[in-house]
This record gives structure tokens, C-alpha cells and sequence, in this order.
């Protein structure tokens, strides 16, 4: 397995060792004891999968207080462009954004720790997102910011996006709550 920092705190691409033959693959999507070993001590609780079709935008979503979430992500089949910005006030890399290309061919994971609003586009047909979370959903403690929003500027590589309504109602980046503050990893 080989691990990869990210230009952002915290932020940590994986690349899992994959075995393939003829008959297909193998690879170990999580395991307690290696993840631990490059600082991902988190508890997980919960498995979710999102199936979408191209062109779809979910997020920037994320929780606050005790119900805050760090998600490991990755893509079973298609492709998706996964974005996390850094909403830890005082963080040097407060409001910058990573995104990162992940497809079921390369099997590549992005760590997501508590302190970072997540996105993701799908850029293939139809994607199979995964991402394990450290803490349970919880509605009274979910956020959104617009995923268009002019501050981010991101570039999510889709033409004639398909955004959920609650997900276009999402707040402004400058109007989100001081919930996260920085604090070196």
C-alpha cells in the first residue's frame, strides 16, 4: 500500500496493493492495523454507496460537532472527480480545495478527515461510490456549501451538471460557522 500527502493537511491519496489474474482481482479495501500505521486511526460505522449517473454533483456536504465525519472514499466502477475543501478556520489551506480523479480501474482512496466539506462529480456514465465513515449520519448536523459557489471557483469537469435541490440550496463558503479549527495533523 502506498500512501501519498496531499497538498493539504491531512489529505491522504491511497493506492491499496491490488493482486490480479486472469480471473480478476483482490485487494483489501480497508484494514484497521495497516490504515493505523499512516495515522487513520478513526473508527469506522458506517458503509455508504452512491450510485449516479454522468454529469451528477453531490455535495459539499459535511457535520458538525460531535457528529463530524471523516470518510475514506473510493469508486467500485466508473469515474468521479472527489473534492474536499479545507473548512478548518485558521488552517493555512482554509478554503483551497483538493480534487483527485477516482475510478474502479486504479482503485485509488482518498482520506477525508472531520474538518473538510466533500464532493464528488461523476464523469463516467454511471459511477459506484464508496466511502466509509467515522460517524453516523446525522440530519441536524448536516451542511452544504453551493457547490458552484464564486469564492471555491471549482472546476468539476462536467458540462450541464445535475445538482439535487436541497444540494442548490447550500450555503455560501462565506457564510459557513467557524465549526472546525485547524490544528496541525
Amino acid at each position: 500500500m502506498e500512501v501519498i500527502k496531499t497538498n493539504i493537511d491531512g489529505l491522504l491519496i491511497i493506492k491499496p496493493d491490488v493482486f490480479g489474474d486472469d480471473r480478476g482481482y483482490f485487494f483489501e479495501t480497508y484494514s484497521n492495523r495497516k490504515y493505523a500505521e499512516y495515522g487513520i486511526e478513526e473508527d469506522f460505522v458506517q458503509d455508504n454507496i452512491s450510485k449516479s449517473l454522468k454529469g451528477t454533483i453531490r455535495g459539499l456536504h459535511y457535520q458538525v460537532g460531535d457528529k463530524a465525519q471523516g470518510k475514506l472514499c473510493h469508486v467500485i466502477r466508473g469515474k468521479v472527480l472527489d473534492v474536499a475543501v479545507d473548512i478548518r478556520f485558521d488552517s493555512p489551506t482554509f478554503g483551497q480545495y483538493f480534487s483527485i480523479e477516482l475510478t474502479g480501474e486504479d482503485k485509488t482512496q482518498l482520506w477525508i478527515p472531520p474538518g473538510f466539506a466533500h464532493g464528488f462529480s461523476v464523469l463516467s456514465d454511471e459511477v459506484l461510490f464508496v466511502y466509509k465513515c467515522t460517524n453516523y449520519y446525522s440530519k441536524p448536523d448536516e451542511r452544504a456549501i453551493l457547490y458552484n459557489d464564486p469564492q471555491l471557483n471549482i472546476d468539476w469537469k462536467v458540462e450541464n451538471p445535475i445538482v439535487s435541490e436541497k444540494d442548490l440550496k447550500a450555503k455560501l463558503f462565506k457564510e459557513i460557522q467557524a465549526d472546525f479549527v485547524y490544528s496541525p495533523v
